[in-house]
């Protein structure tokens, strides 16, 4: 059994000292491996199928004979090498099994983070996740369903009489590289809805940026996708549409705080004070204190030395 360090009773800040850190470190990570390695011995067994699904989108030649005859319509599909068939089918394995565990070691990551956030910093977190996981398999699946439209595109480049060959490693790699920079570019817009929420950019801002957002969508397009046309449009329109949705989101959630807040001034605008003058209240006399020579007798003389009501000349 796993000693944690939760028994102890908790600090509502969330702090502890540095051992126990490293034990609660600890025992999120032994907690994800037990879900992670038992997944991934389950996906070796099915390391084969995933490995088919992955290299589907590549329109498969027979024979070298009919890849010439196609000319470069499609390829050979191949593994080069004793020890490639081994190295692929572990790393679909671990792949899978990483993929699988996703939910777990992600709960023990936010557990071990949770404790010392504020509340509002947690709910934000928790949206985040569940806002963040569907823009992330939207994406995914995109970069999916581009892939056999995009290969055999690229594949018309050929040499007529040539023959493509595109190993199983290669094609896997470029099918988890493209899924996971479209998951990935679709959290985009939910970074600029945090950076409003937590107030470092206002949605104005963000609407000012419309022109270099577009062009720098359009740049990201075409590095990451495979250069033809129908790839860029299907990464860069559900881009450019998330982002203006984020600023419309953030122009609205500026408008809230301002409400929340009460009216403000613009820079140049002057507040609305009242400056007419108000008449002046008649002066109250006040009694003067007595000195210390007047306490003794010497009133009259103290009196006679004075001068139009003051006791020196001034």
């Amino acid at each position: 059994m796993l000693r944690s360090a939760r028994k102890k009773p908790k600090d509502p800040e969330g702090r502890m000292p540095l051992v126990d850190h490293l034990r609660e470190l600890r025992d999120r990570l032994v907690k994800s491996l037990l879900a992670f390695i038992p997944l991934m011995i389950v996906a070796l067994f099915f390391s084969k199928d995933i490995a088919e699904f992955l290299s589907a989108p590549v329109p498969r030649c027979m024979s070298e004979v009919e890849a010439a005859a196609r000319e470069g319509r499609c390829a050979v599909l191949s593994q080069i090498g004793i020890t490639s068939p081994f190295t692929t089918y572990v790393k679909v394995g671990i792949m899978a099994g990483l993929v699988g565990s996703a939910p777990v070691w992600l709960y023990q990551l936010w557990a071990f983070i949770a404790p010392g956030l504020h509340r509002s910093e947690k709910k934000y977190a928790i949206s985040t996740v569940v806002i963040g996981t569907p823009l992330f398999l939207a994406g995914a699946y995109l970069a999916y369903w581009i892939l056999p439209h995009a290969v055999p595109l690229l594949l018309s480049f050929s040499v007529d009489g040539s023959v493509n060959y595109i190993t199983v490693d290669d094609m896997i790699g470029m099918t988890v590289k493209l899924v996971l920079a479209f998951g990935l570019a679709f959290q985009m817009p939910l970074l600029l809805v945090l950076l409003n929420l937590g107030g470092v950019v206002s949605g104005s801002k963000m609407l000012g940026w419309w022109r270099g957002m577009v062009m720098g969508i359009a740049v990201f397009a075409a590095v990451v996708t495979p250069t033809d046309p129908l790839s860029m449009l299907a990464l860069q329109i559900p881009l450019s549409a998330l982002y203006f949705a984020a600023v419309g989101f953030a122009l609205l959630n500026d408008r809230r705080r301002r409400r929340a807040e009460g009216p403000e001034l613009a820079d140049d605008e002057a507040s609305t004070l009242d400056l007419t003058p108000e008449p002046v209240a008649p002066v109250e006399p006040v009694a003067a204190p007595t000195l210390p020579e007047q306490a003794g007798g010497e009133t009259d003389t103290a009196t006679s030395r004075r001068v139009n009501g003051y006791d020196d000349i001034t």
